[in-house]
C-alpha cells in the first residue's frame, strides 16, 4: 500500500503515520513534479491534485482533501467522473471560522477598529461613539447554508440573543439555536429581514454568483455582510458599490473572488471593510483535527469500512 501526500504534511505527522500504520508506505511530494512521479503507482493521495497530477495516477483508489471545499478538485472533469473516492476534513474549521465571523462582528457593532486607532494616537474621545456602538441582541442574523459553518455561526449568534434564519439548499429540522430554516426559494426574504447576512456555504455550480447585484439590494438599509467559506458566490463589484454608497454599512471577508486579493481593489481602502486573508480557520487545533480525520479514514480504507466525509462530486461538496 502506497500513500502519496502533498508538501502541506509535516515530517512529525508523517512519523506518526508511519508508528501507526508501519506496513504502509508514505512518501511527501515537495512540488508538483513530484507528486506526477509518486503518484503514478500510488492507492492514496492526501492533498488537492491538479489535473496533471491525475492524469498520472494508474491504480489510485482514493483522494483525501486535506481541507473542506473541493471546488477545485471536482472542477477537474477527469477526477469527477471517476470511481475514485473523495473524502475530506469537515468539521474543525467549523468553530474557529464561526469565531472569526463573530470577530468582525463585533469589530463593526462596537467600532473596535476606529478605537484602536484612537489607542495608537494616544487619543481619548468618549462622545465619539455616543449611539454608534450597536447592540446586537435582538438584531437579526441572516446565515446562507446551514452546514458545518452555518451551524456554528447559528449558536453563537443564539448565544447573543439574536433572532438567527438561514436558508439551505436541503430540508431539516428547524435547530433549537435557529428561527426557522428555509429553502433557497425564500433566499430573498432573508436578505430582506437579516442585519447581519453571513455567507458559509461552499462554492458549487449552484451557488456561484448568488448573492448577485439584485440580491444585494433586497438587503435591509445598514446591514452587513460578512463571507466567510469561498469567493466566488459574492458580487464583489456590487457590494463595493453597495458600501460606498452607505447602503451597505460593511463588509467583513475572508474570501475572495480572486486570491490573493489584487493590489488595485477598492476593497483595500474601503473604510467600512475588514479583510483578512482566507486565514479564519488557522489554529493548531484545526490543523490537528484534519490530521485525526485522515488517519481514521486510512484506517478504515485498510479495514475495509466505510470511509467517514465522502463527498459528492457531482454535487460539489
Amino acid at each position: 500500500m502506497k500513500v502519496v501526500l502533498s508538501a502541506k504534511a509535516t515530517e512529525q505527522f508523517l512519523s506518526e503515520l508511519r508508528t501507526t500504520f508501519p506496513d504502509v508506505t508514505f512518501h511527501r511530494a515537495a512540488t508538483q513534479e513530484e507528486e506526477i512521479e509518486l503518484i503514478r503507482d500510488a492507492d492514496v493521495f492526501c492533498g488537492d491534485p491538479s489535473r496533471a497530477v491525475f492524469l498520472a495516477a494508474q491504480k489510485l483508489q482514493w483522494i483525501q482533501c486535506p481541507g473542506t471545499g473541493v471546488d477545485k478538485i471536482v472542477s477537474i472533469p477527469e477526477i469527477r467522473d471517476s470511481d475514485v473516492i473523495l473524502t475530506n476534513a469537515r468539521g474543525p474549521h467549523a468553530n474557529p471560522m464561526a469565531d472569526h465571523a463573530f470577530g468582525m462582528i463585533l469589530t463593526f457593532a462596537h467600532c473596535l477598529r476606529e478605537q484602536w486607532d484612537d489607542q495608537k494616537a494616544h487619543r481619548w474621545d468618549t462622545g465619539k461613539y455616543d449611539e454608534r456602538v450597536l447592540e446586537i441582541s435582538g438584531s437579526t442574523l441572516g446565515i446562507l447554508a446551514l452546514g458545518g459553518i452555518g451551524m456554528a455561526v447559528a449558536r453563537r449568534g443564539h448565544g447573543f440573543d439574536m433572532e438567527v434564519y438561514a436558508v439551505d439548499t436541503q430540508s431539516m429540522p428547524t435547530p433549537p439555536e435557529v428561527k426557522a430554516v428555509w429553502g433557497l426559494d425564500r433566499l430573498d426574504e432573508l436578505l430582506q429581514i437579516s442585519d447581519w447576512f453571513v455567507i458559509t456555504a461552499p462554492f458549487t455550480p449552484e451557488t456561484e454568483g448568488l448573492i448577485n447585484r439584485r440580491r444585494l439590494e433586497l438587503l435591509k438599509p445598514g446591514a452587513y455582510v460578512i463571507a466567510i467559506s469561498r469567493g466566488g458566490i459574492l458580487d464583489e463589484e456590487a457590494l463595493i458599490d453597495g458600501l460606498r454608497s452607505g447602503r451597505i454599512a460593511g463588509a467583513g471577508l475572508d474570501v475572495m473572488d480572486v486570491e490573493p486579493l489584487p493590489a488595485d481593489s477598492p476593497l483595500w481602502d474601503l473604510e467600512n471593510v475588514i479583510l483578512s486573508p482566507h486565514a479564519s480557520a488557522l489554529t493548531a487545533e484545526m490543523w490537528e483535527g484534519r490530521r485525526q480525520i485522515f488517519k481514521e479514514n486510512l484506517r478504515r480504507f485498510l479495514a475495509g469500512e466505510p470511509f467517514i466525509y465522502v463527498c459528492d462530486k457531482q454535487a460539489g461538496f
